[in-house]
Formats: structure tokens, C-alpha cells, sequence
């Protein structure tokens, strides 16, 4: 079972800028895709951006031009680079990773609270 691990959420006023990372146990070089989901309260978890293998992007319309999502092989860890951060921004934020051949998630990170004040 591959462990992925987020951090970065936290409390910003509306306007700031946070950074989540997920780190994995393993290597991602050979996953098909990783990315991230939120889910607000009282709402259906939404996905937010996705980064392919071959380093194709995908973003919900709502976070184009604010959100950018990145990898670094190297040290097994994408991130979510999120700044203009909105209230309705507010959400737990969950890392996945898509294997090999596979077109949906099979491992999910923890979560991790952002908190969008305005």
C-alpha cells in the first residue's frame, strides 16, 4: 500500500497564497496521474487539478489562473501552488496518485484543512 502524505493546509485570509504538498513513500515517477480533490462541507468532493504522466494538467474552472499543480520525481512529492485564495476555496484538500494502466485513484493521502477567511 503506497503511503501519500499532505501538508501545507492551514488558515490564510482571502487574497493569500498556501502550498500543499503530497509526499510519497515511494517513487511516482511511473504513476499514471496524481492530483488533487476537495471536498467543502455539506458538498461532493470535487477535483481540483490533475498532472499526467506525460505532464498534462487539468483544473476545475473555478481555480484556473490561481492553482498550479507540480511534481518534483526526485523527491517523490507534488504540490498545489494556490494564491488569490477565495472563502469558497474552503475545503479538505486530498492528494491521489492513479498507477500504471489504471484510470482512477487507488491511493489517497489523509486530507489536509484549508481554511479561507475573509
Amino acid at each position: 500500500q503506497v503511503q501519500l502524505v499532505e501538508s501545507g493546509g492551514g488558515l490564510v485570509q482571502a487574497g493569500g497564497s498556501l502550498r500543499l504538498s503530497c509526499a510519497a513513500a515511494g517513487s511516482i515517477f511511473s504513476y499514471n496521474a496524481m492530483g488533487w480533490y476537495r471536498q467543502a462541507p455539506g458538498k461532493q468532493r470535487e477535483l481540483v487539478a490533475a498532472l499526467n504522466h506525460g505532464g498534462g494538467t487539468y483544473y476545475v474552472d473555478s481555480v484556473k489562473g490561481r492553482f498550479t499543480i507540480s511534481r518534483d520525481n526526485a523527491k517523490n512529492t507534488v504540490y498545489l501552488q494556490m494564491n488569490s485564495l477565495k472563502p469558497e476555496d474552503t475545503a479538505v484538500y486530498y492528494c491521489y496518485a492513479v498507477r500504471p494502466r489504471e484510470n482512477y485513484p487507488a491511493y489517497w493521502g489523509q486530507g489536509t484543512q484549508v481554511t479561507v477567511s475573509s
